[in-house]
C-alpha cells in the first residue's frame, strides 16, 4: 500500500485523481460558498486541467522503458512548473497587496485593450479580487495551498518517471 513502491501507471493515476479532486474542490467553493475566482485563480485551474491530463495520458500509455516515463514525468514537472509560477505569483499578490485593489489589468495592458478573442474572454470571465484573502486552512490561503500541492505533484511526477524500476517477469 505504499505510494512509493507503486508501478508508474499507479502513480499517475493517483496523480490525476488528485488533480481532478483539486478541481472539483475549486468549483465547490465557486459554486456552493459564493467564493469568485480571480484571473490568478482560473491560469491555476487551467495548470491543474492540465497536469491531470498529462498524468492521464502518462498512466493510459504507461512506457516500459525508462525513457518513455522519463518524457512523461518531464511533461508532468513543465505543467506543474506553470502552476508553481501562477500560484507563486498569486500568494505574492496577497502578502503585499497593491495600492488598488484589483490584479487586472497587466499581461501587456490587457494585450492592448482585448485582442486574442478578448483576452481569452478576459480570463474566462474571473472577477475576483486576486490581492484579497476570502478562504483559509491551517493558516493558508487558497494560492498557497495550491502551490504546495503543484510542488508535490511536480516532483512526484519526476519521481516516478526517473524512478529505477526492476524488471518483474510478471508485473507491469
Amino acid at each position: 500500500m505504499n505510494p512509493f513502491r507503486w508501478s508508474f501507471r499507479q502513480q499517475y493515476l493517483f496523480g490525476f485523481v488528485i488533480c481532478a479532486a483539486l478541481l472539483g474542490y475549486a468549483f465547490f467553493v465557486q459554486f456552493q460558498l459564493g467564493i469568485q475566482p480571480c484571473p490568478f485563480c482560473i491560469f491555476q485551474r487551467i495548470c491543474f486541467a492540465a497536469l491531470g491530463l498529462v498524468f492521464l495520458l502518462g498512466a493510459m500509455h504507461a512506457p516500459r522503458a525508462s525513457g518513455g516515463r522519463k518524457v512523461w514525468g518531464v511533461l508532468a514537472f513543465a505543467a506543474a512548473a506553470a502552476g508553481m509560477g501562477v500560484a507563486g505569483r498569486h500568494s505574492w499578490v496577497q502578502l503585499n497587496p497593491p495600492e488598488l485593489p484589483t490584479c487586472a489589468p497587466g499581461w501587456n495592458f490587457l494585450v492592448e485593450q482585448n485582442s486574442w478573442l478578448g483576452v481569452v474572454r478576459k480570463v474566462l470571465l474571473a472577477n475576483g479580487d486576486c490581492s484579497s484573502i476570502d478562504w483559509r486552512f491551517l493558516g493558508l490561503s487558497m494560492p498557497m495551498w495550491a502551490l504546495l500541492w503543484f510542488v508535490l505533484l511536480g516532483f512526484g511526477a519526476l519521481y516516478a518517471g526517473f524512478l529505477h524500476r526492476h524488471a518483474h517477469r510478471f508485473r507491469r
